[in-house]
């Protein structure tokens, strides 16, 4: 449909101005932008190597179909419409409508005035792109995102032996599973030399499942390095030149169940260790230089495993500094993140320079599960309109045609009845019918559609039937007479009624099952909201609102059903019930009049 869209607003748009487009073979584009108030709390900001992690899901891309198989079009492009950015895919799940990509920021983000990129999407003949990520300096990178432990850099440090578990509960997608006997071994390479000249740094994410004593998270060499977690705190320790033992620990106690960052450094003689993008202790050292094998989550004689999760492990050649490692604890992480994730919009939306259409935005985020209860509640509500407009007319006619009747009735006085006789009218088909009927002949067909008239005839069939035949006969009826001609007239009455009120409990089921329907719809979509939020760990505000306002469309849809059909409801109940009264004391009066006429 968005496909169709475009290619109409194409030919009504030929002089289409692409001045702000990156490439006119890409349909659409989404706004991702840099939250300038987070990175303020943060006190960080994008350096030249900043690389962002943009999550989607359902609370902020509903697009995931429009996408090309296999994300081979997604491009990233700086504020700028011009400079395309590299990018590494993690994840992209379009059936369950996820996905995790790594972008490398432009280098002058930070400076922008609107800190901003660009993500195209929409083009199903795009080849994959060539600007793929290669992060300067890092010597080893594990996502934990497959069943396999692999690096996802060029260098290729593959671990020589994995038995850690996959686990899909990450921070970032999939995550290690250690449970105290299992552990991950690197064998040494050039590439993952640590040497205190150029800088070096270990960074992972980590999360205890239970209270740990003594447990070993990284081990360089023969114990030359560790880090390791003692007592609920992290602690480094490290043998210097003259195997002498040293010893730093975090200071604050470690939360089990909750994620921590954690970044050990080292840049010339000095080593620092950062917990959640602080500083949480710091070293002198005389060693310049750390080889050997790299073993995580047991020591070198397979004793003090750890137990938990691991997530993100990331060797790089460099020190990066303090400002660094808070933001990518903060983009990273599932406290604040940084992206704020605009509109998508095609061409024409680029061009136009109306305001955003908030009903539009929000019907573009809605679910397939929340567009088959509109779905549903359209038919409610067309079928409502149907009965409430079928339903006006009749009682209308109805209540005009009564209004007649009653006042031609109302004409006929005792008097002019007994001066009537059945021998006047030998030729009429009425004939054989009671004066009250006779008074008005000539006519009935006219009141036809009124309900009273029905109920009235039925009164005159039952005095027929008590009548005598012969000419001239005494007309004397007994009281049981006249009750039986009232419980006839009666029963027309009740069966007037029900037509009257047929159809009417389609109205009720539009009143009370609309809201409900549309609840149900609100409370599918907000449980997919968070459920996507949950597995991608975003949980702003940007991130929940669009999912959770798509979702109440559904209550506002189900409202638009019910409100119209409570209105039209007491509307036409207050009519049908003005014709109830008006059958009963005709009923009554015509009764009264039989009473009076054969008594």
């Amino acid at each position: 449909m968005r496909i169709f869209a475009l290619v109409i607003s194409i030919l009504l748009m030929p002089s289409l101005s692409f001045a702000d487009w990156w490439n006119a073979d890409w349909a659409y584009k989404k706004k991702i932008s840099l939250d300038k108030v987070a990175l303020q709390q943060t006190g960080s900001s994008p350096d030249a190597k900043a690389v962002a992690l943009v999550r989607l899901h359902t609370g902020n891309f509903s697009y995931f179909l429009d996408v090309a198989e296999g994300a081979a079009d997604l491009r990233f492009v700086a504020g700028d419409h011009v400079t395309e950015l590299a990018y590494s895919i993690e994840k992209f799940d379009a059936i369950n409508e996820m996905a995790l990509i790594w972008v490398k920021l432009p280098e002058n983000i930070a400076i922008a005035e609107e800190p901003v990129i660009w993500m195209y999407y929409g083009n199903p003949q795009a080849m994959a792109s060539q600007m793929m990520l290669t992060r300067d300096g890092i010597s080893l990178l594990y996502h934990f995102s497959g069943s396999d432990v692999a690096d996802a850099t060029t260098n290729a440090n593959h671990p020589a032996l994995s038995t850690a578990s996959p686990s899909s509960a990450g921070v970032i997608a999939g995550a290690a599973q250690f449970d105290g006997t299992q552990s991950i071994a690197i064998t040494e390479s050039a590439s993952l030399m640590m040497s205190a000249d150029t800088g070096w740094a270990i960074s992972m994410w980590l999360r205890m499942d239970q209270p740990l004593v003594d447990a070993v998270v990284v081990q360089r060499g023969n114990g030359s390095l560790l880090l390791a977690i003692k007592e609920q705190k992290f602690q480094l320790t490290l043998m210097d030149s003259a195997e002498q033992v040293h010893s730093i620990d975090s200071g604050s106690e470690l939360v089990v169940g909750n994620w921590h960052h954690i970044v050990l450094t080292q840049s010339g003689p000095t080593m620092a260790l950062y917990v959640d993008g602080q500083s949480a202790a710091s070293m002198t050292t005389d060693v310049t230089r750390f080889s050997g094998d790299l073993l995580v989550g047991l020591d070198a004689e397979g004793s003090k495993g750890f137990v938990g999760l691991l997530d993100e492990l990331t060797m790089t050649g460099f020190a990066p500094d303090e400002n660094a490692i808070k933001f990518a604890y903060a983009m990273q992480g599932l406290g604040t993140p940084l992206l704020l994730y605009g509109e998508d919009m095609s061409e024409e939306d680029s061009d136009s320079s109306g305001e955003p259409s908030y009903i539009q935005a929000t019907l573009e985020n809605v679910s397939t599960d929340g567009w088959m209860v509109i779905g549903a509640l359209t038919i409610m509500m067309l079928v409502s309109w149907m009965v409430m407009v079928g339903k006006g007319i009749v009682i209308a006619k109805i209540h005009k045609e009564n209004a007649n009747f009653i006042e031609e009735f109302e004409k006929l006085g005792v008097s002019e009845m007994e001066k009537l006789n059945r021998e006047d009218n030998e030729d009429d088909e009425d004939a054989m019918e009671s004066p009250l009927m006779l008074s008005l002949t000539g006519g009935h067909e006219k009141f036809q559609g009124s309900s009273i008239y029905r109920v009235y005839h039925a009164g005159v069939e039952a005095i027929n039937h008590r009548l005598p035949k012969a000419v001239g006969a005494d007309v004397v009826m007994s009281a049981q007479s006249v009750e039986a001609i009232r419980a006839s007239m009666d029963a027309s009455l009740v069966r007037e009624l029900q037509r009257l009120n047929s159809q009417m409990v389609l109205l009720t089921i539009a009143i009370s099952g609309g809201p409900f329907l549309g609840l149900l719809g609100t409370v599918l979509g907000v449980m997919i909201t968070f459920a996507a939020i949950a597995v991608q760990g975003e949980v702003d505000v940007n991130a929940i609102a669009p999912g959770v306002a798509a979702a109440l469309a559904t209550t506002v849809a189900g409202l638009m059903v019910a409100i119209p059909a409570l209105f039209g409801y007491n509307y036409l109940g207050s009519r049908i019930k003005e014709i109830s009264a008006d059958m009963y004391v005709f009923v009554d009066e015509f009764v009264a009049k039989v009473a009076e006429r054969y008594s």
